[in-house]
């Protein structure tokens, strides 16, 4: 039998330089002392990116500290049913439990909670990342970097080169681009606004922008120029970017103002109580498309199957609902998770999934994720089997991950 531990150490240095995230490279780390002693673990994001200046972008605050979070799906062996969770990676030895849709933490989190977290005991997938611009403002009393500030409310694309080198692609308040590269003194606005910019993503090496209009283009990054790459399919009133099985795809989001019952009359209508419900946007309906590559535009999609696309806060990312629910859940692929202020309702018991609807892609129907027993599990409550997991003292609000 192979003696595994005695791999050269320019061979193992060579194998982790291709694991495609920090979770494998964590469970690579953790086969035997030899290995983990050839391969250095991943840096957090507090260590590789400095603060970052305003000018350019915001004269609100003193500059921007980069924050990433990683989102995983978490299963128990001989439980079927993942939890998925997001976590902020600020402090290499603490870690803050958010809703892996919203900007929100998780918090306070219930007695019992386990306090530190051991990843080998369970199946992790690791289903995607974010990146949130940070204000740092004149705060002397904040314990941290990631406490000094408010989130700045656009998405961020990030690239990381070798030698912590990074460029980041994000959209400014005006709606145009905007890039910061490691290095420079400023933000670089690009001069390009047919339509205000919606959302930013960075896949297979590459910078992607989509407009209000869903024209996409292709950012260079060097001369700050843009190539369009399929043209507007207008409809909807948000566009959203989401990798999904080595597929773009572009989410097309319907909104509306108004209540949902817009005929509807209730003589014990209360005016200045439900005021919100007639000016607050709400979401209807949602379509999707597929960059066709070869020919440089959106096709239409009618059925995702399997899949499971999430539309957050400040990150998209897709999984598979047969490796979220067991068979015997019935519960389905074929539909879109996303934020929606307008269906957070006071007598949701589930207060930590507020916000977050469901739509079916087959049958049109979309609601509140609470009205989904099967889905509103996926976030909140922790299912039973984190209970049984090792806890040890720790901080109330913290998690701690090995």
């Amino acid at each position: 039998m192979a003696d595994w531990s005695t791999l050269p150490t320019e061979l193992l240095h060579f194998i982790s330089q291709r694991l495609p995230t920090s979770t494998d490279l964590l469970r690579f780390r953790s086969v035997c002392a030899t290995w983990r002693a050839a391969v250095p673990p991943p840096p957090s994001s507090a260590s590789r990116f400095p603060i970052l200046p305003n000018s350019g972008i915001s004269e609100t605050s003193w500059g921007f500290h980069l924050s990433k979070r990683t989102i995983y799906s978490l299963q128990f062996p001989n439980h079927h049913s993942s939890w998925i969770i997001k976590l902020e990676r600020d402090n290499p030895t603490r870690m803050h439990l958010m809703n892996p849709l919203t900007r929100s933490l998780f918090k306070p989190l219930p007695q019992h909670f386990p306090k530190i977290f051991n990843l080998m005991d369970f199946r992790v997938n690791e289903l995607g990342e974010e990146y949130t611009l940070q204000y740092i403002n004149f705060r002397p009393m904040a314990s941290s970097i990631g406490e000094a500030g408010d989130v700045y409310m656009e998405k961020v694309a990030v690239l990381i080169n070798s030698g912590d080198r990074f460029v980041l692609l994000t959209i400014h308040v005006s709606g145009k681009l905007v890039v910061f590269k490691s290095g420079d003194e400023k933000w670089r606005v690009i001069d390009d606004l047919p339509s205000p910019y919606d959302d930013v993503i960075f896949r297979g090496g590459k910078f992607y922008a989509v407009d209000n209009t869903g024209r996409l283009v292709l950012v260079n990054i060097v001369d700050l120029n843009v190539n369009v790459v399929a043209s507007s399919i207008f409809g909807g009133d948000k566009k959203f970017l989401v990798e999904s099985d080595k597929e773009l795809l572009l989410v097309d989001m319907y909104l509306s103002i108004g209540p949902e019952d817009d005929l509807g009359y209730n003589e014990g209508f209360e005016f200045y109580e439900e005021f919100d419900c007639f000016t607050s946007e709400r979401t209807v309906k949602f379509k999707v498309f597929r960059l066709d590559d070869d020919v440089g535009k959106w096709v239409e999609v009618s059925d995702l199957g399997d899949r499971m696309l999430f539309l957050g806060d400040n990150c998209t990312f897709s999984a598979l609902a047969s490796e979220i629910f067991s068979e015997d859940q019935g519960d389905k692929g074929n539909c879109i998770f996303f934020t929606d202020q307008s269906r957070n309702r006071e007598d949701d018991e589930l207060w930590k999934s507020r916000g977050v609807g469901v739509f079916d892609l087959e049958s049109g129907s979309i609601g509140p994720i609470g009205s989904h027993v099967g889905y509103s599990k996926m976030f909140w409550p922790p299912p039973d089997w984190v209970y049984s997991s090792e806890s040890i003292e720790g901080g109330v609000n913290q998690l701690s991950i090995y």
